[in-house]
């Protein structure tokens, strides 16, 4: 990756969690806080090893379309993430200068999709860090004071949105590169410096944040944009105001324009007088991976003073990290293992340092599937039949991972691609996202106690900015009660400790608890009573085994004749009621509705209880239809199906077995009932061959009880037929 330029070393400002004394990617910052931690994570501009994910941000966008297999809200979160924006870029003109000449050559760049509403400009805005701000601060302790404060924000473009717009101006102007007009330079604090150049373009008319932050500090608002005859006021801000379903107004030339022509032609008069241009721009950034930590895989580079940054030869790898390491909080503890830190140069020899940030966890979860798919062996990455067994046919993870696991997962894959260990180019091909398990043991309850309002009263789950599940609101009694709502979270410790429950009901019952509960991509509500539900539904399941062994199995003859036999009608019933279900399961299983499925097996054992049970025929179709139901209940329960399939003498391994495809003999009706209506309202029911006319349907419609009654001698005007469902006559 080195030598390809994907990875590389520069100093940018950061994420800093002071708890772990570490640096986070921005995906790893959540409502401003580490996500690990918790912590306000802080500003710090550090030196680190990042991996250049924006060299392929087009591509990731693009094959977004062939994940056909991908839930559609996980490939909108990642194109949003992506985010592709044209539009254009431009440069105001300035002459502040420092002791090294003009500061940005005399221009200050700036990124806009609106470039339509450029007449509109009464400001600008540039990032703390910006080298303008910088310059302005200087002697200014008022603005280094707010700059410093600025520090311990977020650096997140989605925390921007909600956090309070707060700014100074700098007593600088720049140049309006249309207008000829001095714009007031301001340093606000829901600028970024790692996004685009550090500086936007203010039109408070037309943009709802800077209408907010010119509002709050009385600077000009000016329109360019009008929609249709509606009128502007600077009363309070108004959705149309944002529009691009307008046209250029108090604009000089480029009244009248409409957005697409107004920002050609400003895109061109830019690139005219050499200071602007149409550009693509990415919201994503380059992925920061190195961590100061003692955990993590160890950046293998080596520095020297003769040589610079140095990569460990390949005979040296890997590099492994000292077990005996103690993290006490007060930084790195690779730092004081001089015996780790100290090395020779692999070049010159001379003596040097080892690098002591580690990387990223995640770059771990990033190329793990593959390294799965290689046979074990420390001397190479990945083998040559790797390719053969990717990509993922199915993978199964938490919607928490789509931005963080899953992008970077794509990114490593293309990145593998392009240096020639695999073939493939997406690790996963069908992603199931499963929700989240709610835990109702942790609602407060109300004081001094109190029934569980959880099931007995309606539930408002309420989610934040970002989708995260944050509070619930539960109306009992004709009261409204506020209660804390949790998830179960292995770092909250508030989970249910799955060897308790494998100990008292065993590993099956967790399990179909928890397909039978929700739609896997779903909340999940945990319910100790929907436990023992379960548990009684499998003993119910075992019991009829027993019963098959020791009443109806003794009742089967030497030779098996279902295949034949003309059945009775209550067993022939019993048995196309079982295969209708299995039908349904197999297509419920293809779309991953695992709870219908569930449902299915529990409908199943409903019909065989009380399926008829005397005589060899019965035997044999119990037979059949309870090998259906230890069939479809194998991925929901593996253990049990597995011993009543052997001990029932099935055969010995249920997963040997073939799937059971629902018979059409078993589905064919010899009558099919139909209901009965006289002019539209229901008058009964009546039984006719499945394979009647109709003619013969419609006469035995007119001849049923229901139809003479209630057509009081008037003859039918008409006779509708819906196959298989009802006949409607009108009279």
């Amino acid at each position: 990756m080195l030598e390809k330029g994907i990875a590389e070393r520069k100093t940018q400002v950061v994420n800093w969690d002071p708890v772990d004394q570490t640096v986070l990617a921005n995906e790893q910052v959540i409502d401003g806080r580490g996500w690990r931690t918790g912590a306000l994570v802080e500003k710090r501009e550090i030196p680190g090893y990042y991996l250049k994910i924006t060299d392929y941000a087009d591509e990731l966008l693009a094959d977004l379309d062939e994940l056909e297999g991908w839930p559609e809200r996980v490939k909108l979160m990642q194109a949003n993430w992506i985010g592709k924006s044209t539009g254009v870029r431009f440069a105001f003109s300035h002459t502040v200068a420092d002791e090294n000449g003009l500061i940005g050559d005399g221009k200050m760049w700036v990124f806009t999709t609106r470039a339509d509403t450029i007449m509109g400009v009464t400001f600008c805005a540039v990032a703390a860090e910006h080298p303008l701000a910088l310059h302005a601060a200087k002697g200014n302790p008022e603005l280094a004071a707010f700059i410093e404060k600025c520090k311990h924000g977020s650096v997140m473009e989605a925390d921007m949105a909600t956090m309070e717009k707060e700014g100074l101006p700098t007593g600088l102007f720049v140049t309006h590169p249309l207008t000829g007009q001095q714009v007031e330079v301001w340093v606000g604090n829901y600028v970024l410096m790692s996004y685009g150049d550090g500086a936007v373009m203010g039109v408070p008319a037309h943009d709802e944040r800077d209408f907010a932050f010119a509002k709050k500090y009385s600077l000009p608002i000016e329109q360019v944009v009008a929609v249709g005859d509606k009128a502007y006021s600077l009363d309070a801000w108004q959705e149309w105001y944002g529009s691009k379903d307008g046209a250029c107004i108090n604009s000089g030339k480029y009244d009248g324009l409409n957005y697409t022509a107004a920002v050609d032609a400003i895109a061109a008069d830019l690139a005219a007088k050499n200071t602007g241009e149409k550009k693509i721009q990415w919201r994503l950034r380059d992925w920061g991976i190195s961590r100061q930590r003692y955990w993590g895989c160890p950046i293998p580079i080596i520095h020297c003073d003769a040589c610079g940054s140095v990569p460990v030869p390949d005979e040296q790898l890997p590099v492994v990290l000292p077990e005996d390491c103690v993290p006490d909080g007060s930084g790195n503890p690779l730092h004081k293992r001089l015996d780790f830190l100290h090395v020779d140069c692999p070049k010159c020899g001379k003596p040097a340092r080892r690098e002591t940030d580690t990387m990223d966890t995640f770059v771990d979860s990033s190329w793990y599937y593959a390294r799965y798919a290689t046979k074990f062996g420390a001397d190479k990455m990945v083998d040559d039949e790797t390719s053969y067994w990717m990509t993922v046919d199915q993978y199964i993870g938490g919607i928490e991972h789509a931005i963080l696991h899953l992008l970077y997962s794509r990114f490593w894959t293309k990145v593998m691609r392009d240096v020639g260990l695999v073939t493939y180019r997406e690790p996963f091909a069908h992603l199931l996202t499963q929700g989240m398990v709610l835990n109702n043991a942790f609602f407060h309850k109300p004081e001094g106690g109190g029934k569980n309002y959880f099931w007995e009263s309606e539930i408002d789950i309420r989610k934040d900015a970002r989708g995260h599940i944050s509070g619930a609101t539960l109306k009992a009694d004709g009261s409204t009660l506020e209660h804390e709502l949790t998830t179960m979270s292995k770092s909250k410790n508030n989970g249910v400790d799955p060897q308790s429950l494998i100990e008292q009901y065993g590993a099956d019952t967790a399990r179909f608890f928890m397909m039978f509960a929700a739609p896997p991509e779903q909340t999940l509500e945990w319910s100790d009573a929907g436990v023992e539900g379960a548990y009684r539904f499998l003993k119910r399941v075992w019991t009829f085994g027993h019963a098959f062994a020791t009443d109806i199995r003794p009742q089967l003859g030497a030779q098996r004749t279902l295949a034949s036999a003309k059945l009775p009608d209550a067993l022939a019933a019993f048995r196309r009621e079982i295969h209708l279900l299995l039908k349904q399961a197999n297509y419920d299983l293809g779309k991953q509705q695992f709870n219908t499925v569930a449902s299915a097996t529990m409908k199943m054992l409903n019909a065989l209880e009380k399926a008829p049970r005397e005589g060899a025929l019965a035997a044999e179709v119990i037979e059949e239809c309870f090998g259906i139901l230890l069939r479809v209940l194998s991925p929901l329960t593996p253990h049990i199906s597995h011993a009543l399939w052997n001990q029932l003498d099935y055969g010995n391994d249920i997963l040997a077995a073939a799937w059971p495809e629902p018979l059409e003999a078993a589905l064919v009706q010899d009558e099919v009932e139909l209901m009965l209506q006289v002019n539209g309202k229901l008058r009964g029911s009546l039984r006719v061959p499945a394979d009647a006319t109709k003619d013969a349907i419609e006469a035995a419609a007119l001849a049923h009880e229901g139809a003479i009654k209630f057509l009081e001698g008037r003859p039918a005007k008409k006779v509708i037929i819906v196959p298989g469902r009802l006949v409607n006559i009108a009279g």
